[in-house]
């Protein structure tokens, strides 16, 4: 029985492209590390994780960024935009509100689309 989410996957063509980006501007912190491949979040295998890792089969940046995002949580998301907006990194959508959800969606280096999300419960 599939019992929940674990995480989601970003291939790339080489590991070391996308992993400062996830490690060091935005922050995810390394749990586990391989050869060619690493699992980003918390120390507890119960919360899903985000694994980027090298595969064959991905060559160059992503030619359909639309097709999948990774959100990633934020307690602070005007703060964090600002933060990665003057590090240069490209977003395609500015912090907007929808009800109770807040999203800013950005471009990692191989044009993978990735989500900010801050729950703002009324």
């Amino acid at each position: 029985m599939i019992t929940q989410f674990g995480g989601a996957s970003i291939w790339s063509e080489d590991l070391n492209h996308l992993l400062p980006f996830y490690r060091d501007l935005l922050g995810l912190k390394v749990v586990l590390e391989s050869p060619g491949f690493v699992l980003l979040g918390a120390d507890s295998p119960d919360v899903p994780a985000l694994g980027l890792g090298t595969h064959s089969e991905v060559r160059g940046r992503n030619s359909d960024p639309a097709r999948h995002m990774v959100g990633l949580a934020s307690d602070d998301l005007d703060a964090d935009w600002k933060r990665l907006k003057g590090a240069g990194v490209e977003f395609v959508e500015n912090p907007t509100a929808y009800d109770d959800l807040s999203i800013a969606t950005l471009k990692d280096p191989e044009g993978n689309l990735v989500q900010l999300w801050q729950y703002r419960p009324s």
